[in-house]
């Protein structure tokens, strides 16, 4: 493609994505495609002749933006609602433009001393101790696996050599920790028995109590514990679990402690909320994800560890082509699975200079003010409930009407349903206590108050006419 041609197409997808920005709330947040209707629209077999970028980008327009579900949406309010923020989105456009791997220093080094400046201003943003070292991975499941491999070298049992063997490794973690965790265990040889759920008190945190009875049991048995990850902010009811007792068990026992604050960890950034983090200091590692709460597109996790020893020995292999010569340097291939590593601190980098502290500050306090809204009105309605601790900007409640219902499950699940295919709202459901509830979670720059009445409006009308 030739710069005149790159240069002509560039402008229009930059005004088709601001355009898209400004019109996406004229969509169905949720995708109304069927199953296979994208893939029956696609030819079943590759172009033997080029084609010209106009015919490619109308095919965009009618194949594939019917199947795209739009987390940029005002009314996203699923999962944890992220949002791709301009600045992101350029630095993004930016990296792909260079294409530069940043495995090692000299491979590219602004990539590697990027990535050391701006994990170093997010720690200080988070109130963070000095040292830690930070690394970005895709997502929080790379970062927890990353993080469990470390523990396991710190437990010096020679598995780097010798494999995991018949040794009975244990890993801890609670009833509402993220399946990331039982995958990160299975994948690292220790099998789904190798992983201990331990149950959580009535605001869905770990006991510590249970946790250091369950340590004993396992050692009595001739399981070897490694490893407890805590969790900040839980998938389901973004709970916290009580980091400072759990660290002083881990201290005792001699274990790792890695702390899983993917979601909850960026309000650390706002000052009253700074709690959220406490005891984490004295973790050995700390996953936190920019791209669920900071407005970084997807992906971008950081995983924090004050033991980089470790981690290190977990994956460093010697390769005569990837020898460098240079001291005093890090490389960056040396702390996880992947030799090939994407500029992603170049678009964390555009969202932390263009925003500001007190720009993230002001606009994650009125996601939580907003939550707020949804709180009160779960707790005033007589036929809502609120169903977990509000903290944060994700609230979870279930329609429980005082008239009574013959299934309150199933009218939860139906009121779900029903409510997504509006098309003006995206909610996601869940179990808690084997209870179907509703979850609202809000993180979105364009989500506006006018948004969240909007939603609860909807929500008590379709309750209204089940």
């Amino acid at each position: 493609m030739s710069a005149e041609e790159f240069r002509r197409y560039g402008h229009i997808v930059v005004d088709r994505i601001a355009r898209y920005m400004d019109e996406v709330e004229r969509s169905p947040v949720l995708s109304r495609a069927e199953p296979g209707a994208v893939r029956a629209s696609l030819p079943a077999e590759p172009p033997r002749a080029g084609e010209d970028i106009a015919t490619i980008l109308a095919d965009f327009d009618d194949k594939i933006m019917p199947g795209i579900t739009h987390w940029n949406h005002p009314g996203f309010m699923a999962y944890f609602a992220i949002t791709g923020s301009g600045p992101g989105i350029l630095g993004e456009l930016l990296t792909a433009g260079l294409n530069v791997n940043g495995m090692l220093w000299r491979s590219s080094p602004a990539v590697t001393e990027l990535e050391e400046v701006t994990l170093d201003w997010l720690r200080q943003l988070m109130g963070l101790p000095e040292p830690m070292f930070g690394e970005i991975t895709d997502t929080a499941s790379s970062s927890t696996l990353y993080a469990l491999a470390a523990a396991r070298e710190f437990a010096n049992l020679g598995i780097h050599a010798r494999g995991v063997g018949g040794q009975r490794l244990r890993v801890y973690c609670s009833t509402e920790a993220h399946s990331s965790v039982d995958k990160a265990v299975i994948t690292l040889g220790m099998g789904s028995e190798g992983l201990r759920h331990i149950p959580v008190d009535e605001r869905f945190r770990m006991r510590p109590d249970l946790l250091a009875e369950a340590i004993a049991e396992d050692r009595a048995a001739g399981m070897r514990p490694i490893a407890v990850v805590a969790t900040t902010g839980t998938t389901g009811t973004t709970s916290i679990d009580p980091v400072p007792e759990i660290a002083d068990i881990c201290e005792r026992e001699r274990i790792w402690l890695h702390v899983d604050a993917s979601y909850a960890g960026i309000a650390a950034i706002v000052p009253e909320k700074r709690y959220v983090l406490a005891g984490v200091e004295r973790a050995h590692s700390l996953v936190v994800n920019p791209h669920k709460w900071l407005f970084v597109p997807i992906d971008c996790s950081v995983l924090y560890t004050r033991e980089p020893g470790y981690l290190k020995a977990a994956f460093t292999l010697p390769l005569e082509i990837l020898s460098t010569p240079e001291a005093g340097v890090t490389n960056l291939m040396d702390y996880g699975m992947s030799l090939g590593r994407r500029f992603r601190a170049l678009k964390l980098w555009f969202v932390l200079r263009y925003f500001g502290a007190d720009g993230i500050v002001e606009r994650l306090r009125e996601h939580m003010r907003l939550a707020q809204i949804v709180a009160r009105w779960a707790e005033g309605s007589e036929d809502f409930e609120l169903c977990a601790p509000a903290e944060l900007s994700t609230i979870v409640f279930r329609y429980n009407p005082r008239s009574g219902t013959s299934d309150v499950d199933a009218a939860n699940a139906r009121l779900l349903a029903l409510v997504n295919q509006s098309g003006e709202v995206f909610l996601s459901g869940t179990k808690v206590r084997g209870s179907q509830v509703l979850r609202l979670a809000i993180g979105n720059l364009r989500t506006t108050e006018s948004h969240v009445l909007r939603a609860l409006e909807l929500i008590e009308r379709t309750a209204r006419d089940l």
